[in-house]
């Protein structure tokens, strides 16, 4: 039941693991659970809530998610209290709730542990706190989202995952809750600000928030799932969306339920003055010229406004500015111009605010070329937070040496897992992997940057696992080693998908990251892999390996764990291996098409199939998953980027090409080449064939080993005058090759003592394989024979021949049945490189000739 690491405060501040809640779905009495431990439901009732009605907002928000997360577990909604009335309870608050206060003066609770901190909560048991009251647990708060944390603390162990609403995580139904006896906390972040950024939402977030709150934009209801999420991650901070929504002015109860909640808001790296682009953007005919040096006047008052509208808020202020529409502001870096913009921005902070611009929090984002600036001498007031980026790909591209960390504003990090840009935008699926991530954030921390870090996420779903990692390594960048790092996604799935599940689901979640992280959906093509060295068949199998793996997995599960495992693990999976099956196809039919193999149209159909079945995996998330609640979460396209930014409207069919053929008059042709030593060919794949009115060759698809077996029928014809011929090039120095030929185990049912074929090479003398003869139940054949050839259903024999001189390496073999019911299967000509294979290797057709 443990659903984070938490350290335990007991005497002489010695550390311990928080026990897991006690369960017992039998109903133990509320006197057996009170000997060790704090009784916190019932038989299906809850221990009633006590907070201080005039404590900060965001704290009650938080105690009525708890008391709501009770109803979810035990199925009766937990009574939170005014006064403390009944004679057990839980007291939640800040350290300035009226409550705790007293029970600070009246020395029964030791908050000395919060002294001083930041973010801090203490978990812990008092007896007798007031009159008429026999024991409370107190969740107490060094400051409003330190009680935040530990009331979403207590949600977390009673079994809600913060993911509950937000990927459809089930709650386990239980009666009876305990938590043993002790001082329980998290202490305090490493990192100071830890939060997400929306960012590229359209179409997926922007349609979606259309079918699900009925608004053109983010509204405060979308924005209060948002930040519930992000404190019951225990993170802080909010970057809103920004492409088509204006956080500010869209909807003006934004800013004010964030900021209740208890989240800080700001605007992205481009978006200075509390202002959002699109605020300028959707007035620009009245506002005129995104320019600072021909457009000043306007320009401030725009940004006096913004200030104006955040004043009394935690909100960091974003100063500095880039070009219209995030991008460059000047070809190279005017570094006069934007000191000019820095300081006339403070100057209206401080007017704004009426006070010090240094007592409002404020963050300049060294964003691409914005780092120009800095790294040719500009630099800002001690006080300003210094944000560095990543390469919009998960390296960071700079890190603060051992000066610049002295800086007493601190230093920050913009992280992506999504990306819109070059070389291609990267929005479709998680492809970070686990290892790639906590290698750069630790190093990232370990460098100093510990002031802000903020993740871009894109539309959120279905980026789950990396920003859960993210905020957890925001609180605690140090936890993990690199040995033990991947108990992280262990853990996080055990609390999705329960204990027994989690060892299965934790291992394909870290490999489908790891997979997916070698290149993006939108990157991945038919010539990204190496088809001619297997290359390209080894990447496509490992991912049908893992969805059957996943898919195998998801069919164990319980009911209501289903659209949760789908959203995390099943989906990315499918939708990739899907895509990398597509690809494949496309390789193999451009590889066949440009030999002149009709085997080509086998592929082009696949990659129909398989680009069908993408719209149809999308279909069933945004659709059937979940009752629809996810509608056009998953409409990223992804299929048929050519740059980065190209505006094609739809996925487009990957190029395939076709062979028109008539298969009456166009069937055989196929010469073969040899191929380290060997020719492996399908038995049906011949040159030209011989057959009389009474007796045709008939190919039985999928048939055998490989790709299918071929016959005479009827069975009852003669077989005289029929034949196979196979054509092949092989090198002029190899004089003597070995024929392998592999027929099905037919048993000799017309002729007792054995059917026979006949085999020639460049019309020479033919040699006659009698391959059943003791193909019976005899005493001397059942075990040795019959039973491991039967079992195995072929039948190889070998012959060998000298070769004769051809001018153009061009050699013929032929084989010729003797008696019915003979189904060839494959063919292999060994030069002296065959290594015994169990589907006798793959054939490899030079050219295939059409009549």
């Amino acid at each position: 039941m443990i659903r984070k690491y938490i350290i335990g405060v007991v005497a002489l501040l010695a550390t311990l693991v928080l026990p897991a809640l006690a369960i017992d779905h039998k109903g133990i009495t509320s006197d057996q659970l009170d000997k060790n431990s704090f009784t916190l439901m019932q038989n299906g009732k809850p221990t009633p809530i006590l907070m201080d009605v005039t404590d900060e907002r965001g704290i009650s928000i938080a105690v009525e998610n708890l008391a709501e997360d009770f109803r979810r577990v035990g199925g009766t909604r937990a009574e939170v209290l005014a006064t403390p009335r009944v004679s057990r309870f839980v007291l939640i608050g800040s350290l300035q709730s009226r409550y705790i206060r007293q029970l600070i003066k009246d020395q029964k609770l030791d908050v000395s542990i919060l002294k001083g901190k930041s973010e801090q909560y203490l978990i812990t048991t008092v007896n007798r706190p007031f009159a008429n009251v026999d024991e409370v647990l107190v969740v107490v708060g060094s400051d409003r989202r330190g009680a935040i944390y530990g009331t979403y603390e207590l949600s977390e162990q009673i079994g809600v995952s913060p993911w509950y609403w937000w990927a459809d995580v089930p709650v386990v139904r239980q009666q009876n809750l305990a938590i043993e006896r002790g001082n329980y906390t998290a202490g305090e972040p490493a990192v100071k600000y830890r939060g997400l950024f929306l960012n590229d939402e359209a179409p997926c977030l922007t349609n979606w928030v259309k079918h699900a709150f009925g608004t053109n934009y983010g509204g405060h209801e979308f924005y209060s799932k948002v930040c519930e999420l992000i404190l019951r991650l225990r993170g802080n901070f909010l970057w809103p969306a920004m492409w088509c929504w204006t956080f500010y002015d869209d909807d003006p109860l934004n800013s004010k339920v964030a900021d209740e909640m208890g989240v800080v808001v700001s605007t992205s790296h481009h978006e200075p003055m509390a202002r959002n682009h699109q605020e300028w953007s959707r007035h620009r005919k009245e506002y005129g010229e995104w320019n600072y040096a021909t457009n000043q006047k306007v320009i401030d008052k725009f940004f006096a406004e913004g200030i104006r509208r955040m004043k009394g808020t935690e909100d960091v202020v974003t100063i500095g500015m880039r070009g219209d529409g995030d991008g460059p502001m000047s070809e190279d870096a005017d570094i006069k111009l934007l000191e000019r913009i820095i300081k006339n921005q403070r100057s209206i902070i401080a007017d704004e605010t009426g006070r010090p611009a240094k007592e409002t929090p404020q963050v300049w984002a060294l964003y691409k070329e914005v780092q120009d600036y800095y790294d040719k001498g500009l630099r800002v007031p001690d006080d300003v937070i210094m944000l560095l980026a990543d390469d919009n790909w998960g390296n960071v591209r700079r890190l603060p040496n051992a000066e610049e960390r002295k800086h007493p504003g601190g230093w920050g990090m913009y992280y992506h897992v999504d990306y819109v840009g070059t070389p291609r935008n990267s929005k479709w699926l998680n492809v970070t992997p686990i290892q790639n991530m906590w290698e750069q954030l630790s190093l990232t921390y370990e460098y100093g940057v510990d002031k802000l870090w903020v993740l871009n996420v894109g539309d959120l779903k279905p980026m789950e696992y990396p920003i859960s990692l993210f905020m957890d390594m925001a609180w605690n960048p140090m936890h993990y080693t690199a040995e033990s790092l991947l108990k992280h996604p262990h853990a996080f799935c055990t609390q999705l998908f329960g204990e027994v599940q989690a060892d299965e689901a934790a291992r394909i979640l870290n490999l489908y990251s790891k997979y997916n992280g070698r290149v993006t959906g939108e990157m991945l093509d038919a010539i990204t892999y190496n088809l001619e060295t297997g290359e390209w068949k080894q990447v496509r199998d490992e991912y049908i390996c893992l969805e059957a793996e996943a898919l195998r997995q998801y069919n164990t599960l319980a009911s209501e764990y289903k659209d949760a495992y789908k959203q995390i693990i099943l989906f990315p999976v499918q939708a990739m291996a899907n895509l990398y099956d597509m690809y494949y196809s496309q390789a193999m039919n451009h590889k066949l098409y440009k030999v002149g193999n009709p085997e080509c149209n086998y592929w082009a159909d696949r990659v129909e199939q398989t680009f069908k079945r993408d719209a149809d995996l999308a279909y069933d998330y945004n659709n059937v998953m979940s009752g629809g609640k996810w509608k056009h979460m998953m409409s990223q396209k992804h299929i048929g980027y050519k740059t980065w930014n190209d505006n094609f409207p739809a996925d487009t069919l990957p190029e395939i090409y076709r062979i028109m053929e008539d298969k009456t008059e166009q069937e055989g042709g196929y010469i073969f080449c040899e191929r380290d030593g060997v020719v492996s060919i399908e038995a049906e794949h011949f040159f030209v064939k011989q057959e009389t009115e009474d007796a045709k060759w008939t190919i039985i698809p999928y048939m055998g080993r490989t790709l299918s077996g071929i016959t005479l029928m009827p069975r009852l014809s003669k077989t005289d005058g029929t034949s196979l011929t196979y054509r092949m090039k092989l090198p002029t120095d190899v004089k003597q090759v070995k024929v392998h030929v592999i027929v099905k185990s037919t048993l000799a049912f017309s002729r007792p003592e054995g059917h026979r074929y006949m085999v020639a090479m460049d019309g020479g003398e033919a040699k006659e394989i009698n391959f059943n003869h003791n193909l019976n139940e005899k005493k001397e054949n059942i075990y040795s024979v019959f039973y491991p050839t039967v079992g195995r259903r072929v039948v190889e024999k070998k012959v060998t021949f000298n070769l004769m001189s051809q001018v153009d390496g061009i050699h013929t073999l032929t084989v010729k049945p003797l008696d019915p019911g003979i189904v060839f299967e494959k063919i292999v000509v060994d030069c002296g490189g065959y290594q015994p294979s169990y589907l006798f290797m793959n054939e490899s057709p030079l050219k295939r000739q059409i009549k």
